[in-house]
């Protein structure tokens, strides 16, 4: 059981705003790292405390190279000045798609790889928000624990306080089907899969879906939105089988490149998704809901937090 002072919350740079609202609801400080970039390009970091009796808890996503080489920084940083423990948590990890590698193809899988960086850079513990796959939790021997916690209350509690009424919703594949179906058993709504294939990195083809969604809202359902490209075929779908309206609705709302535009020339005047990736917030088209309240109870469960 840790006490309260005794610990130590910090962050990388790309996942600043999500770790003050975490803080906020452990009614705890967000503390910042001490950091200075040199004219050649380097990073320091320096902790503002000592750490010999301290419980490190870290809040990193990894969008990018650089916030998972932080990431791999503050948690040697952590263990080389003696934190009792180090306890990660990451909302939205990087390249979390890339999880195996095609046969004979050459390919890193960096969803594993990276993950397996993490790993053995030896944090007691490490928390990732809906994952793409949980093969990564097992890129490592045993020795970190690991905890794959889910935003689905979240996201339900999202779409009853937008006031939808009679929609169905949509995985846009079989393999994601057993998530939406949790979330629609947590709705009472119905939900339906289409049906598809990839066949390049960013490259798919959905080729067919049920009539359920006839006369209904469709809200397709994904763990991420990146370009949009399997979701705007997906939209396409519901519409072609008589869906009378379509919102989507992402974990991670990535929404690289020209995303926004294309799903407002769609049609689609709502997405719903997490604070999980750097710089999600609400706007005219983007409705978002915070993961800080599910990694803040899980923080209180593992830590066993007591005043």
């Amino acid at each position: 059981m840790a006490k309260r002072k005794s610990i130590l919350l910090i962050n990388n740079q790309a996942a600043r705003d999500l770790a003050g609202a975490v803080a906020q609801e452990l009614d705890l400080p967000r503390t910042e790292m001490k950091r200075q970039k040199f004219a050649d390009g380097e990073i320091y970091h320096a902790f503002p405390v000592d750490l010999a009796a301290r419980h490190v808890v870290i809040i990193a996503s990894t969008p990018d190279d650089s916030a998972h080489q932080e990431l791999l920084d503050l948690i040697a940083g952590a263990r080389y000045w003696n934190a009792i423990s180090v306890n990660v948590v990451i909302p939205y990890l990087g390249y979390s798609t890339m999880e195996r590698a095609r046969p004979e193809s050459g390919e890193i899988p960096k969803g594993v790889t990276r993950t397996r960086q993490i790993f053995r850079a030896r944090p007691n513990y490490v928390a990732f928000v809906d994952l793409h796959s949980e093969a990564v939790l097992h890129a490592h021997s045993g020795e970190v624990r690991t905890r794959h916690l889910w935003t689905e209350r979240y996201a339900a509690e999202k779409i009853r306080d937008l006031g939808l009424s009679d929609y169905v919703l949509v995985s846009p594949d079989y393999g994601f089907s057993k998530r939406v179906s949790r979330l629609a058993g947590l709705l009472d709504c119905p939900h339906t899969a289409a049906n598809k294939d990839r066949y390049d990195v960013d490259q798919t083809i959905v080729s067919q879906l049920s009539g359920v969604v006839r006369g209904k809202t469709a809200i397709i359902c994904d763990d991420m939105i990146r370009t949009g490209g399997s979701m705007l075929q997906t939209v396409e779908r519901c519409y072609e089988a008589g869906a009378v309206d379509v919102a989507v609705m992402a974990t991670h709302l990535v929404l690289a490149g020209e995303a926004r535009k294309r799903f407002r020339e769609k049609g689609i005047n709502c997405i719903i998704g997490a604070d999980t990736y750097p710089g999600s917030r609400s706007d005219e088209l983007v409705e978002t809901y915070s993961a800080a309240p599910l990694i803040a109870r899980e923080l209180c469960s593992y830590l066993r937090l007591k005043k």
